[in-house]
């Protein structure tokens, strides 16, 4: 007979592969003036405002794909994540209680001004809470936006791109969590310095989560919790327009309209209000999983995205954000990382 632990060992929990999509990002600030002028006049979206504390971008019939919060912060605060149903929800909040890590049930407001119908939240990596819903509301109100249209549905609405002191963990808990499956990694040299950047899918969209890491430095050479959002166009027209508008309305462009070497999107790099990146793309590659393996690639770009006014003093910035860094210890959530992952 087999002996019991043996059974309970064998035992697999089911994937929620492919039930996880990206569904909102919050983000806190003080600059709503800027951030409305950015989201709707530059970038294209729906905006709503929901009182003087709070702003919401649509990008479909989903009522909230972004959220804005008064506070001090000028970053992402949280990510939430579209779940396929409730045995899903109840399988990921399963996972992260039996680690030992404190869940919270988001109240009626919560919910409601994310526009969704249950909504959970726990510690993620770098101080970004992560939160988890099921059935998103749709609102009945047509969309007012000067983007044609986004690209969202089952790949779920785009991607994050954070930096990190210590990828391996990052890499575990989204794993530990979301079942994340790697995708392919970036090798390239930015002015002088190498970075690592591994992407992770939660689903058919190539990446839901980027993360970048220096080679052989336990440094993190940016000042916000994310590096970029990233959000995708529905035409190439779209995508042309809106940089356009980026230039005419004064904001900055980090980087210029290029094509990625792994996901093949081609996109360009504004820079937010708040100070991090904000990424327009267009026609990225769809998984197939029976086919799909991952390999490396030398360097972010096919052509172009190349960075836009940069000097020696934004140079300089960089090297000290990285050596603060150092005195500064990466939020990490060990139960959910556990060792981490350590590269292929």
């Amino acid at each position: 007979m087999t002996p019991y632990s043996d059974i309970r060992d064998s035992r697999v929990a089911p994937s929620v592969f492919g039930s996880v999509h990206l569904g909102h990002i919050v983000i806190e600030t003080e600059r709503f003036a800027d951030w409305r002028r950015f989201g709707t006049d530059a970038i294209g979206m729906h905006h709503d405002d929901l009182d003087t504390g709070l702003m919401r971008f649509r990008l479909d019939g989903q009522e909230c794909r972004f959220l804005l919060r008064r506070g001090p912060a000028e970053d992402v605060v949280a990510t939430g994540w579209h779940l396929d149903d409730h045995s899903t929800f109840e399988q990921i909040e399963a996972r992260v209680r039996a680690h030992g890590v404190p869940c919270v049930e988001g109240t009626a407001e919560e919910a409601r001004i994310r526009g969704v119908e249950r909504l959970l939240r726990f510690p993620g990596p770098k101080g970004i809470t992560q939160e988890i819903y099921t059935t998103p509301v749709i609102s009945p109100r047509p969309l007012k936006m000067l983007a044609s249209g986004w690209v969202t549905g089952d790949s779920g609405m785009g991607h994050v791109a954070i930096t990190s002191a210590k990828p391996a963990l990052m890499r575990g808990y989204f794993n530990t969590v979301f079942d994340a499956r790697l995708t392919d990694y970036i090798d390239e040299t930015i002015s002088g310095v190498k970075l690592k950047i591994r992407f992770l899918r939660v689903n058919e969209r190539h990446h839901s989560i980027a993360i970048a890491a220096v080679r052989g430095l336990p440094i993190d050479p940016v000042r916000t919790r994310v590096q970029h959002l990233n959000i995708q166009a529905a035409t190439l027209d779209d995508v042309a327009r809106s940089y356009e508008r980026v230039h005419e309305l004064g904001f900055d462009m980090a980087l210029s309209v290029g094509q990625h070497t792994n996901d093949k999107e081609l996109s360009y790099y504004a820079r937010t209000p708040s100070g991090f990146e904000w990424e327009v793309g267009w026609n990225p590659v769809v998984i197939d999983e029976s086919t799909w393996k991952p390999s490396t690639h030398q360097g972010i770009s096919v052509w172009g995205h190349t960075p836009v006014g940069r000097t020696i003093v934004n140079k300089l910035d960089q090297f000290r954000l990285g050596a603060r860094s150092l005195a500064r210890p990466e939020r990490t959530v060990p139960a959910l990382s556990g060792t981490g992952i350590p590269d292929d």
